[in-house]
């Protein structure tokens, strides 16, 4: 088991990621919201299957990768505060959009929703990055279990949290976007909200030294 304090920080920045948009949320609104809840939900499935794939690749790679290599984890977590910072300047930057302007998709079968969700989870570069420069800074290789047994507990823990929050969105879709449209200065409080938790994440890798 990765150690709590670890697990606790990595969960809050699976919370602040899933909670910036992205593809993956974009894409499950503008499909629950033009084709209904149980269509953002079928589509919700199949970008869990892409986070299993992500997390069982990773966890078998960074494995080897920490052993391998002396310095892998200073490059992955100097990376990982990178990101960070870049998705904190997407969500305050000028003329930032909101996941609730919606796509006009056309109406698709359940395989093709759930395809096209495992799809966008694979072609996500937040996830990507996720698993492989944001985990690895968590993991502690000596005297917390094994590297593969915390790299499964900690990317269980970013899939519960991403798809409890996106189900959610999924199924709240329609009513929230009615609520921003109303209310445009809420969308501005919400983007400079996660931009400022996003740096102070970025801020926190930046410092921490190798465990």
């Amino acid at each position: 088991m990765p150690e709590f304090s670890n697990l606790i920080a990595f969960a809050l920045i699976c919370l602040g990621m899933v909670l910036t948009p992205g593809p993956n949320m974009i894409y499950l609104v503008s499909r629950s919201i033009c084709q209904g809840r149980v269509a953002g939900l079928i589509s919700l499935g199949g970008v869990a299957l892409g986070f299993v794939f992500y997390m069982l690749c990773a966890a078998l790679g960074i494995t080897a990768l920490l052993l391998a290599i002396p310095y892998a984890y200073d490059l992955l977590r100097i990376g990982g505060g990178l990101y960070l910072l870049y998705l904190a300047w997407q969500a305050v930057k000028p003329g930032g959009r909101s996941p609730f302007h919606v796509r006009d998709l056309p109406v698709d079968s359940s395989r093709k929703l759930f395809t096209m969700g495992f799809v966008t989870s694979l072609l996500n570069p937040k996830i990507a990055v996720m698993y492989l420069s944001l985990l690895p800074q968590f993991i502690s290789p000596a005297g917390h279990g094994s590297v593969l047994a915390q790299s499964l507990v900690l990317g269980s823990t970013q899939i519960f949290i991403s798809l409890s929050v996106n189900a959610v969105i999924a199924m709240m879709a329609g009513s929230i976007a009615v609520f921003l449209a109303r209310r445009p200065s809420w969308q501005t409080v919400q983007r400079y909200l996660m931009g400022t938790v996003l740096a102070g994440l970025a801020v926190r890798m930046a410092l921490e030294s190798r465990r």
